[in-house]
């Protein structure tokens, strides 16, 4: 009997796409110990380990680029305009390249979230391709018009090709998509107990005054640190290594804890919009505070998405940038929807995977 093997490919797009996608790839790994995991990403490989704790062979390969950005909120349009373009322009080759790979492997099935050229490797190898996201960046082109919506055009036509979607909460329509199966959150549990973690890293403010700072693998350049004076009994957890050093804030540099992990200590979670991070804290019903994005078209739905199903508080970009952080002191909004939003993501995408894969 041959593994079943599972090429797994990630956008290579900040560290959200990768950890949501690993999160799945660990619950597969733990379904079913004999899959051969091969982990098709740019994202470095202590962050895939974060999550999936058997082993997995890194195929460190990127096939689209999301946007290009400096930190978690600036876009260089026209740098990812003509990287878009020349992807286009080397389409043939790069699918060439990964179908010898898949073949020479004896890939299975294909899951991708959301790399757009994935449906054309599966079709040129002769095996199925299934995707999952809750957007895809057809929506996020298609937005900025002008030379854009033709290459929006041109993926939404490449994602018509794929066999089957699981379409993540907090979703646009995706109606590229001709196959659509909806699924809960998805993403990491916690691994440590409250206890472990205040002694470990010298926690000791009350939960509602633990507040955990995040905004992904970019970062964010202007986070304002200097109001957490205006908050001395409380503390700030951040995985920031540029933060600066404050006696209220602790810098998490061990790479084996995850966000995830702290946030059930904390009564809140400060944030980008960011599906990994809203998917996480609404799992755990830890409110979030946010701000919008209006250059982003995934933002939307995000924050429609926590204003329905999680406490939350939408802050103006003044507010957050330049005010003092008084919204802290004010209470989280409680969910518009009164019925719970499903959370079995994870073990919903695994079985049926397993299911085709055995």
């Amino acid at each position: 009997m041959k593994r079943p093997i599972l090429y797994v490919a990630i956008t290579n797009h900040g560290f959200g796409h990768a950890t949501r996608t690993a999160s799945v790839a660990a619950t597969i790994q733990e379904l079913c110990p004999d899959v051969l995991l091969i982990m098709v990403t740019t994202a470095p490989r202590w962050l895939l380990e974060s999550y999936i704790e058997g082993d997995f062979i890194h195929r460190p390969r990127a096939f689209d680029l999301g946007v290009i950005q400096a930190d978690s909120l600036t876009m260089d349009k026209d740098a990812t305009l003509a990287k878009l373009l020349e992807i286009k322009k080397q389409q043939n080759s790069l699918i060439a390249s990964e179908v010898n790979f898949i073949r020479q492997n004896r890939v299975d099935l294909i899951l991708a979230d959301i790399p757009f050229l994935a449906p054309l490797f599966a079709k040129s190898a002769s095996i199925p391709c299934w995707m999952m996201s809750n957007f895809g960046w057809d929506l996020i082109y298609r937005d900025w018009g002008g030379e854009f919506v033709a290459i929006a055009d041109w993926i939404s036509e490449c994602y018509s090709k794929c066999d089957r979607l699981f379409r993540l909460p907090f979703h646009e329509s995706m109606s590229a998509f001709e196959n659509i199966i909806d699924v809960g959150l998805t993403g990491g549990s916690p691994r440590y107990s409250a206890d472990e973690l205040r002694a470990n890293w010298g926690i000791t403010a009350p939960q509602d005054k633990t507040i955990l700072l995040t905004f992904g693998g970019l970062g964010l350049q202007q986070i304002p640190y200097a109001n957490l004076q205006n908050f001395p009994d409380w503390q700030f957890i951040t995985f920031d290594k540029s933060a600066p050093d404050s006696t209220n804030l602790v810098k998490i540099h061990d790479n084996k804890y995850r966000p995830v992990d702290f946030m059930p200590i904390c009564g809140r979670v400060v944030s980008k919009p960011g599906y990994g991070t809203f998917s996480e804290a609404t799992g755990l019903e830890v409110p979030l505070v946010t701000i919008p994005r209006d250059d982003f078209a995934e933002a939307s739905y995000l924050l429609e998405g926590i204003t329905n199903y999680n406490h939350h508080q939408i802050v103006t970009p003044a507010e957050f940038f330049t005010g003092d952080w008084n919204f802290l002191h004010e209470l989280p909004q409680p969910p518009q929807q009164s019925q719970k939003i499903a959370k079995d993501g994870n073990e919903a995408i695994a079985q049926a995977i397993i299911e085709r894969i055995r």
